[in-house]
């Protein structure tokens, strides 16, 4: 019976671990799926970026890509066409300034055509 709470306690643990370690990148942005990319969100006055990994953090070339962040500013969407730029940035330039942590989406085409999107609440 110890034996199957510690495993119960042990699991909580690892999964609370891993749930923390998706919301927070290392840019300091938020991290959502897209598809089978994650995408990092960070935002800094006008500026968005984008940095792309794939399922095991590892970064992904942006080359190629096609993007457009679709975010919140005073009850207002806002589109932010974004542009590959360094290693596995995107980047694009809001009309006004953002905020810290906006919600909406990211919306990316990959260089094969395929689509996905990752949600920022």
């Amino acid at each position: 019976m110890i034996l199957h709470r510690l495993t119960l306690v042990a699991g909580l643990m690892a999964a609370t671990a891993a749930y923390a370690h998706e919301s927070a990148g290392q840019h300091g942005g938020r991290v959502a799926d897209a598809g089978k990319f994650h995408v990092e969100l960070a935002t800094k006055g006008e500026t968005v970026d984008v940095f792309l990994s794939d399922g095991g953090q590892k970064p992904v070339p942006a080359t190629g890509f096609k993007g457009t962040a679709i975010l919140v500013v005073g009850g207002k969407p806002t589109r932010v066409p974004l542009q590959p730029a360094d290693g596995n940035r995107l980047t694009g330039t809001a009309p006004v300034a953002l905020g810290d942590s906006p919600k909406g989406a990211v919306q990316l085409t990959a260089p094969d055509g395929a689509t996905a999107s990752g949600k920022f609440d």
